[in-house]
């Protein structure tokens, strides 16, 4: 059975790329537009990994990874922060919530699936 990814960002061109390259490294990916959506998307397909843009509509992926580690139930999940917020501060904050990586964008494709694997110990 396939690992399943669930990518939130509210960004198309950043989207589109990532769900086809995770797809053809035999991830299950599901897309999510804003950060209920990413709650209402773990909640349904339980996922192994978050790919969680930082500034989003609704809910912001800082409240996003709060709520999921505040549930037992998601302890196991990881969680990849991805935002154009690289301060230091920024940073130490995901990572405070419960994030186990942070990318800074602009980031490669390549460079995110490298983290993906990494993170869900290297088999889609």
């Amino acid at each position: 059975m396939s690992q399943r990814v669930v990518i939130a960002d509210d960004e198309p061109n950043l989207v589109i790329p990532l769900e086809y390259m995770l797809k053809r490294e035999g991830y299950d990916v599901t897309v999510a537009r804003d950060g209920q959506e990413a709650l209402d998307a773990v909640a349904r397909v339980h996922p192994q990994l978050v790919l969680l843009d930082v500034m989003m509509p609704r809910k912001s992926g800082f409240d996003v990874c709060q709520v999921l580690r505040a549930d037992e139930a998601n302890r196991e999940l990881k969680i990849l922060l991805l935002t154009a917020k690289g301060r230091d501060d920024d940073v130490a904050k995901g990572l405070a919530l419960g994030a186990d990586a942070y990318m800074i964008k602009p980031f490669s494709p390549k460079e995110l699936v490298l983290k993906v694997r990494e993170l869900l110990g290297g088999a889609a």
